[in-house]
């Protein structure tokens, strides 16, 4: 990790430990919008993170923002500053100045926090338009985030989206976002999981000393080792190509995040046992997010037939050249 990127992940993480919390998490899903935190995460630039510095913005990299999303994750990401980031990058490299505020992502299912975005960015094939927010049809996900139905309002402004992000930029930019918030929440839920086996004592010690429990946490372990490797080659494979180069690092990010989800988050409930579903203990607001981020920016299996169609198009003779001859950017 570079020195700008670790300083700037120990100020988001310190920014979120001090905003956020398990408290700030049950007033978001009690309908309740984070102003204060919201404003140190935009005095921080977040909001232009991925935006030219030459446009006005902080001009990181992917794989810098990819890193901050971790972060993210590790917090149960309380406000759309992800989805704002990814907007106003859409926004910029078609031409368009990104405004302030939270931005709404449509055109990908239910907008994230679309009751509080001050403008939407709709993406469609090579086009983006910023627009007006119209009517909102309240919603939630399984992790009870806001998921509103949101009709575009008047439009402010349009552009085409360069080759090096293609159609589907709004689908692979998500995707990545939703692959590294689940790369933070598993790490998160891993810790809280190892600190409790050591802590909980049955049968006169501490159930971290129970074989069967170490061997379910190593195994954990190695899950989420494999989507923060995932994550970071997606996001170097961005920087290398851009996003419409970028699919097969992606797509293999979000099919590896979406099975450790599913195992990280059954198997720190069986070391929790019933505590951890219980409403006033912090797990299950991580749990529930990682069974909805699952499902949002594709789920895996839709990205592994997407994998599937294009290894079926180039033929059996590319599978293990593709598989294996790929450089640290991901090149072919």
């Amino acid at each position: 990790m570079s020195e700008l990127r670790s300083i700037l992940v120990e100020q988001v993480d310190r920014l979120m430990a001090d905003g956020g919390g398990v408290g700030l998490l049950r007033a978001v899903e009690a309908g309740e919008w984070p102003a204060t935190l919201w404003a140190g995460l935009e005095e921080q630039g977040l909001n232009l993170a991925l935006v030219p510095e030459e446009a006005g913005g902080v001009g990181l990299s992917w794989g810098d923002a990819a890193a901050l999303w971790q972060v993210l994750g590790r917090h149960g990401a309380p406000a759309p500053i992800a989805e704002t980031m990814l907007g106003a990058a859409l926004l910029s490299a078609a031409g368009i100045e990104a405004p302030e505020g939270p931005l709404g992502l449509a055109g990908q299912g239910a907008v994230p926090f679309g009751r509080h975005a001050a403008r939407l960015v709709l993406a469609k094939g090579a086009g983006v338009a910023l627009h007006a927010p119209g009517a909102v049809s309240p919603g939630e996900n399984i992790g009870r985030e806001p998921r509103d139905g949101v009709l575009p309002g008047d439009r402010i402004a349009r552009g085409e989206l360069p080759n090096a992000l293609g159609p589907r930029a709004a689908l692979l930019g998500l995707a990545l976002i939703r692959a590294a918030l689940i790369a933070g929440a598993l790490e998160r839920i891993l810790a809280l999981a190892v600190d409790w086996a050591n802590t909980r004592r049955q049968f006169g010690r501490a159930i971290g000393k129970f074989q069967a429990v170490q061997q379910q946490l190593a195994a954990m372990a190695g899950e989420v080792a494999a989507v923060q490797v995932a994550v970071q080659q997606a996001a170097r494979a961005v920087d290398a190509r851009g996003l419409a180069e970028a699919g097969f690092e992606i797509g293999c990010a979000k099919v590896v995040a979406g099975e450790a989800a599913t195992m990280g988050a059954a198997t720190v409930h069986q070391v929790f046992a019933a505590i951890g579903i219980t409403e006033d203990h912090e797990l299950h607001h991580f749990t529930r997010r990682l069974w909805a981020w699952r499902e949002e920016g594709g789920t895996e299996r839709f990205w592994a037939a997407e994998i599937g169609r294009d290894a079926m198009a180039r033929g059996g003779a590319s599978l293990w050249p593709d598989i294996t001859a790929r450089d640290v950017d991901g090149a072919r």
